[in-house]
């Protein structure tokens, strides 16, 4: 099996949810993947071209009337089968996070504890914003897509993301219970 990288595999899953434009897949991408992978939309049309090229997809042309035609693209039973091949491959490495407060708060000591406790107060506010987020498209999905093969599965990257934002608002009152007695970690 050839190995492609984690984009071309995406965007392989991605066709198989009837998202067949570049369009439609940003789309996907910004409302939903976006939490917990991120595809620019630079990446999309050669990641495209680059699976229409091996074979993995087909692209057709479509006419619109009035408006410019429109690429859609295809999975072929080859690119079906990379996509399945690489679903049952254990994951390579554990997820490394990049996270801008962990950084600024390692270097904690060169600013005042009230902007420590500020930093980390916004940074729950956002967390607490992104739960809602997924609260809401648990409804939708629930509600909307609740007989979709693909709804369990969804709904179980949405679990994740939720249970992960619910622990980084807990280390949150916990950071700034610290900072408040002025204990240490």
């Amino acid at each position: 099996m050839k190995n492609y990288n984690h984009t071309t595999y995406a965007i392989l899953g991605i066709l198989t949810t009837g998202c067949n434009t570049g369009y439609a897949i940003k789309q996907l991408m910004d409302n939903s993947l976006n939490h917990f992978w991120k595809i620019s939309y630079g990446q999309i049309y050669p990641t495209l071209k680059l699976i229409v090229q091996e074979g993995l997809a087909e692209v057709q042309t479509v006419s619109n009337q009035g408006k410019p035609d429109r690429q859609e693209y295809y999975l072929t039973s080859k690119g079906m089968e990379t996509l399945k091949d690489w679903l049952e491959q254990p994951i390579e490495q554990l997820p490394m996070e990049r996270n801008e407060i962990l950084l600024k708060l390692f270097f904690g000591q060169y600013q005042t504890e009230e902007q420590s406790r500020l930093l980390i107060k916004n940074y729950k506010q956002k967390l607490e914003e992104r739960y809602e987020t997924y609260v809401t498209i648990e409804y939708s999905i629930v509600n909307q897509h609740e007989n979709e093969a693909d709804a369990k599965y969804w709904l179980i990257t949405l679990d994740y993301g939720k249970r992960v934002t619910e622990a980084a608002i807990q280390w949150c009152n916990a950071t700034l219970e610290k900072l408040v007695t002025k204990e240490g970690p």
